[in-house]
């Protein structure tokens, strides 16, 4: 991204400087671009006339730059710098206006109230006031106050200069070759004033995704934004919703869609790139469209036939994944989307056929789980009407925002987490909290009238508005000229009331801050998973035996003390647990060993507070070719077979005791059980805990030794004279297994 900044610049600098050779020349071209730009001026129609009459006069507790925004807000809203700051004063809370925040919730306050004005414009993605405008918003909202200012001021602000373009004159815009040396002096914007500005306008960013939007784009910038980047992320976001439009129109005659239902997407219409669908054996290309309902397949190329339509709205148990495809039913390309639901007979695989790679295919597995994520939410939230529509209206913006991103830069998704807010919540620790707190804010929506309750609570002032919020994906994209709801309809006058408040954090970027906390320490957990991860067996024992070594010293000792080898240390272990069972101490052994180990865990919490982890060395096993470590893994996988036949043989030995195969076998077994029966039943239980240990701790008693050998050894015999149950095995018939 760095390299494509560079080229941005040099192009944007040889646009603006002129073929005439010399500076001077150029510089004698630009007093005179001045001179008629101020003749312009003075032929201006009387509204223009009107705007430059108010003569915004600078705050003195502001930036130069921040003066600059606050100057342009007030021209774009017809008001002076005074009355913005009378309204801040007068109308919000005494919170947002600390001395510490007061600049920075100011210029928030002028800066939302503009950009809400400009946005109500259908193309306001398409001027360069606009991308330029919000792109010093953020440079401002870092540097708001006097004592914030940098120090460098060589480089002045784009934002200072206005300049007459081509197509007329302008309130904000500058140079380019002003914008390019911008970049090149390293004015760049940060995350959090890319997140506070970029969500205010619901078609540039979301809030649940803001973030993950600024790392896609800061890539490989050092996390810090660049204004070409910025510009050619909004053109490209233009260019895909302008491509929408033109799409709709055609597929609405072809589709025959619904009231509401608008299409976000087609694939398959370039001959080179077909869409195949493969239901069985057969495939066949087509076309293929996305809509905020369903998923249609035309089949033909050039001419199609009728669309099949598969429903991502309505509850079937829909299944979409990624999948493998081939011809005649072979499974060897990993370029499909699978569709599975209960209103089809068997799966439909979509494969999205390219040279390298599959980033056409997880293209469209995302935006289709995007919008069955969304119907999903919307059912479980027993969503209606306008609630209904800004769910699917903040889903289709989040759709149009990633293929953006996708098509500017040309990087596919691995290179970035999630644009796409239910996928992002669906992935996300915590991400079903913040689907909770979307579901509260939508509670808080106008609904009935829709738009006129809007309206209503614009003409009140902040501290006397309801609790209400504006549907504001719902209206940002009526206002681009794709309609979900026939109230949506703005004529501009209406104040939004959106999720991003001046000087304050709402509950959902609250929830998602959370659960990018969280996700950081589950990454940071995770890479220190990666880390210690060995390879080969041999290795992964010996980690393991030095893991357990504490287990298996334990078990050790006390085959030590079972084994008499000390007769003394075994009797005193013996009296001491019999003492313990008979007491009916038995029951505490494993509370106090969870006690034991929380007073371990405290104590080195305490102790070891700050001080890093000690490395857990092991000594690693002599190094293996590939040859040895496969006759390893031979001799491992014999062994694990040869305890699944021991366990198997050991359960047919029952099922044969079980039906009196060996009818004297059984009944001994019979009786066995009925003695045992008894004993549980008229026995307390610590005298047969005590008579099971002492049975097992003095078998090795040199008193004991011969007689319990001898009866180990009539017990296996007797077991070894038990059949097995017979076992058929009976093979599938594979012509029936392919039909």
């Amino acid at each position: 991204m760095e390299e494509e900044v560079k080229k941005l610049v040099e192009e944007k600098k040889k646009e603006e400087v002129p073929p005439a050779p010399g500076a001077g020349v150029f510089k004698m071209k630009m007093k005179s671009l001045a001179l008629l730009n101020r003749n312009k001026s003075k032929s201006k129609s009387n509204a223009n006339a009107n705007v430059i009459a108010l003569s915004p006069k600078p705050i003195p507790h502001l930036s130069s730059l921040a003066n600059s925004v606050v100057s342009r807000c007030s021209t774009i809203l017809q008001v002076t710098t005074e009355e913005l700051e009378h309204r801040f004063d007068t109308e919000l809370p005494e919170s947002v206006k600390e001395r510490l925040t007061y600049a920075r919730n100011f210029l928030e306050f002028c800066s939302y109230q503009a950009l809400h004005q400009l946005s109500t414009s259908p193309n306001f993605l398409s001027g360069k006031d606009f991308r330029q405008l919000t792109y010093d918003m953020m440079l401002a909202w870092e540097a708001p106050s006097v004592e914030s200012e940098t120090l460098d001021k060589e480089s002045p602000s784009s934002s200072n200069q206005e300049i007459e373009e081509e197509d007329g004159w302008s309130l904000f815009s500058s140079s380019s070759t002003t914008l390019a040396v911008q970049v090149d002096d390293k004015k760049t914007v940060g995350r959090e004033a890319f997140a506070r500005i970029a969500p205010v306008c619901s078609a540039v960013a979301d809030i649940i995704t803001v973030h993950n939007l600024f790392d896609a784009l800061t890539s490989s910038s050092g996390c810090r934004l660049h204004f070409l980047v910025y510009d050619k992320y909004i053109r490209s976001l233009d260019k895909v919703i302008k491509a929408a439009k033109n799409a709709l129109a055609p597929a609405i005659v072809n589709l025959q869609l619904s009231e509401g239902e608008i299409v976000i997407d087609v694939d398959g219409t370039v001959p080179t790139q077909p869409v195949l669908q493969h239901i069985g054996i057969s495939a066949w290309p087509g076309r293929l469209t996305l809509t905020n309902y369903a998923l249609y397949f035309e089949s033909g190329v050039g001419l199609y036939d009728k669309a099949v339509r598969y429903d991502l709205a309505t509850d079937m148990k829909q299944v979409i994944k990624p999948e493998l495809t081939g011809p005649l039913g072979a499974r060897l390309f990993d370029k499909a989307v699978m569709y599975k639901s209960t209103s089809i007979e068997e799966p439909v695989y979509l494969e999205f056929p390219e040279f390298r790679g599959s980033s056409r295919r997880d293209f469209w597995l995302d935006i289709c789980l995007e919008i069955l994520y969304a119907h999903r939410f919307i059912r479980k939230n027993k969503l209606k009407e306008i609630q209904k529509s800004e769910i699917l209206a903040k889903a289709i913006l989040g759709i149009f925002r990633y293929r953006a991103v996708r098509e500017a830069f040309r990087f596919s998704s691995s290179h970035y987490k999630t644009l796409l807010a239910f996928n992002l919540a669906e992935s996300l620790p915590g991400g079903d909290k913040i689907l909770e707190t979307l579901s509260s804010r939508l509670a808080l929506l106008n609904d009935g009238a829709g738009i006129a309750n809007a309206k209503r609570q614009s003409t009140l002032s902040p501290t006397k508005q309801q609790p209400t919020l504006s549907p504001v994906s719902l209206l940002a994209l009526s206002q681009l000229g794709f309609v979900l709801e026939k109230e949506a309809n703005l004529d501009g006058q209406a104040v939004i009331v959106g999720d991003i408040c001046v000087g304050e954090t709402n509950p959902l970027e609250l929830a998602v801050k959370q659960s990018l906390s969280d996700t950081g320490m589950a990454e940071a957990a995770q890479a220190t998973v990666d880390q210690v991860k060995v390879e080969g067996i041999d290795t992964n024992v010996a980690v393991m035996k030095e893991l357990l070594y504490p287990v298996i010293e334990l078990v050790s000792r006390f085959q030590i003390l079972a084994s008499w080898e000390d007769p003394y240390k075994s009797m005193v272990f013996l009296v001491m647990i019999g003492y313990i069972i008979i007491r009916g101490w038995i029951r505490y052994i494993l509370p106090a060993f969870f006690v034991f180990v929380a007073i371990l865990m405290l104590w080195c919490r305490h102790f070891n507070k700050g001080r890093p982890l000690e490395t857990f060395r092991v000594t690693a096993p002599p190094a293996r070719n590939a040859v040895e470590q496969l006759l390893t893994l031979q001799d491992v996988i014999t062994q694990v077979e040869a305890l699944i036949q021991a366990g198997n043989i050991i359960l047919l030995k029952i099922r044969a005791l079980l039906f009196a195969i060996l009818p004297q076998a059984t009944e001994k077994v019979a009786l066995l059980l009925i003695f045992i029966a008894a004993a549980f039943a008229f026995v307390p239980m610590r005298y047969l805990v005590l008579l099971v240990f002492l049975e097992a701790f003095t078998r090795e008693m040199p008193y004991r030794k011969e007689s319990s050998d001898k009866w180990i050894r009539r017990v296996k015999e007797w077991w070894i004279r038990i059949p097995a149950a017979p076992v058929q095995l009976i093979k599938v018939d594979e012509k029936k297994k392919r039909k």
